[in-house]
């Protein structure tokens, strides 16, 4: 027989069986419940529905984004179902609020991914807004444990590292978002972005809402917006928004007109630090192939090497005029 009153072979019988019952009501009374410092905790404040009690009502928000369903499967011999499941260690009435209660709410580390806050969110609030054990239910405040926060590695570059980009030193960093943000053209949104930076501002940014939908997909806004940065820093002589790197290219191009010219973007996040893209964005006019040389090698071990055909003429005159 468990602590919660449920026997093993209870546990899996067939038919339904209360949240409370199952596993998702440790109350901290008891010194084998109490959360640890590396559990997430979430606070709860529910109605539950009538004739059901508080610690039912509270085991149900634990249970239902966890290992809780209304009837117990075989698969869940498969598992270490205890292990994950996350459990209400405290149920409080809410002073002066008739049938409404707080629940407090542990889960375990290991159950969400690392440095993935959708994983997290979607684990402890993402299925518990819609099901029949209450009636009103609202997510109060959070405790995420330093040993989670760490794996959050934070954007790739930081503020220093934009100036930089942008070549503005010494003042606040002023940008915006494009209004309105829903319904504009991918043509107008550049237009709008264009304007907003020949006005003074350093960059823009997209509002919450926009993503690649029907009336601005997000090819079209891309070729827009940078066209209009483009014309906005042609037009101040300054570097706007991302196009340092734009204009950097563009350099590069006119500098060697007859020459390769590749780009490499550096992915300097802490576990990775290596090229996560690279592209030619400029060919010579006169590009000459490659040949193929086969040699045979001890053990009749072949050995294959490229040799470029511009390596036949001179220094000089291999690709092109330079």
């Amino acid at each position: 027989m468990s602590e919660n009153g449920l026997s093993k072979e209870d546990r899996f019988r067939a038919g339904v069986i209360p949240y409370a019952k199952m596993g998702d009501w440790m109350p901290d009374h008891l010194p084998d419940h109490l959360p640890d410092d590396s559990d997430v905790l979430a606070v709860f404040r529910s109605t539950p529905q009538p004739g059901v009690p508080p610690e039912e009502a509270g085991a149900a928000v634990a249970g239902q984004s966890s290992t809780a369903r209304w009837t117990v499967v075989w698969t869940d011999r498969l598992t270490a179902y205890e292990h994950y499941q996350a459990r209400c260690y405290r149920v409080e009435l809410v002073p002066g609020a008739e049938n409404q209660c707080f629940a407090g709410i542990a889960c375990r580390l290991d159950r969400f991914e690392e440095g993935a806050i959708a994983n997290l969110t979607s684990s402890v609030i993402g299925n518990v807004f819609g099901f029949g054990a209450i009636t009103a239910l609202r997510l109060g405040e959070m405790r995420i444990p330093t040993q989670y926060v760490k794996t959050f590695q934070g954007p790739p570059h930081g503020l220093v590292m934009e100036r930089q980009y942008l070549n503005k030193y010494g003042r606040p960093l002023l940008g915006r978002t494009t209004k309105p943000k829903l319904g504009l053209s991918a043509r107008n949104y550049g237009r709008v972005v264009s304007e907003a930076l020949r006005s003074g501002l350093d960059f823009t940014e997209d509002d919450e809402n926009i993503d690649s939908q029907p009336f601005m997909r997000w090819r079209d806004r891309y070729l827009y917006v940078m066209e209009g940065v483009q014309w906005a820093q042609a037009a101040t002589g300054e570097a706007k928004d991302g196009s340092a790197i734009v204009a950097g290219v563009k350099r590069c191009r006119e500098a060697f007109p007859n020459h390769y010219v590749r780009v490499t973007a550096y992915d300097a996040t802490y576990g990775r630090q290596t090229t996560a893209l690279s592209f030619i964005v400029q060919r010579p006019a006169e590009e000459p192939g490659v040949a193929v040389e086969r040699q045979e090698g001890p053990d009749h071990q072949l050995r294959y090497t490229l040799r470029s055909y511009a390596a036949n003429q001179p220094p000089g005159q291999r690709y092109g005029q330079s």
